[in-house]
């Protein structure tokens, strides 16, 4: 899975990765160490804009009652993406690119989990895959909210856990981004696993498993 990461680039680093980029002139992106779950974060929708906005993290079905289901869809797996209720109608019509320049997983050791900081070893930003919904509430308030996609592990992940977050390459973003519907069989080659040869994992301090946590200690290398 994928339940914490981080975006510390400054925005012209982030312009540069993603071209033709707009960034929010009322809420420009700020470095962020431990991005979790029910938080903001920022996200490249296929509606046309080529704009980054912030959607809630986790995923709430349009026909959902209960907002609450989004605490429980953070991640969507890529092998059921076209069959689940919950992604199916997203996987078509609803994909989007969510920046990031690094990501935290629990490795289980002899001692407890220890938290691993995976990242490109260029260090630039890269993009997972993602899927995000409108939802509506009775009170007519638009949430937007968004879910990570994952896949199986590369070699180098699966030495941490069973599962790490689909990682396009810029090759792929326009494809991901079109907003026309799409057939789940013409964008499925694309979760696959990033190349283990390009990444790079550590450990680091375990003050990362608070949230609350959230400055450039987190990410380095623990002692």
């Amino acid at each position: 899975m994928c339940g914490r990461f981080t975006l510390t680039v400054d925005p012209d680093e982030l312009q540069d990765a993603f071209p033709g980029l707009t960034l929010p002139a009322d809420h420009p992106p700020t470095p962020r160490y431990n991005i979790a779950p029910s938080q903001p974060v920022a996200v490249i929708a296929n509606n046309g804009k080529n704009t980054l906005e912030f959607f809630r993290w986790g995923l709430i079905p349009s026909w959902a009652k209960d907002p609450a289901i989004g605490n429980r869809l953070i991640n969507a797996r890529a092998e059921t993406l076209a069959d689940k209720p919950s992604f199916r109608t997203a996987f078509k019509r609803r994909r989007c690119l969510i920046p990031a320049d690094g990501f935290y997983e629990w490795r289980k050791d002899p001692g407890g989990k220890t938290p691993m900081y995976i990242r490109l070893k260029s260090g630039d930003p890269f993009a997972f895959a993602g899927l995000w919904e409108a939802w509506h509430s009775a009170e007519d308030e638009t949430l937007l909210t968004c879910t990570i996609i994952t896949t199986t592990p590369n070699s180098l992940m699966e030495k941490i856990h069973d599962r790490m977050p689909v990682i396009l390459k810029p090759d792929a973003y326009d494809r991901w981004l079109d907003p026309a519907e799409q057939e789940p069989g013409k964008l499925s080659g694309l979760l696959k696993p990033y190349p283990a040869s390009h990444m790079t994992a550590y450990a680091v301090s375990k003050r990362v498993n608070k949230p609350e946590n959230d400055s450039p200690e987190l990410v380095v290398p623990a002692k």
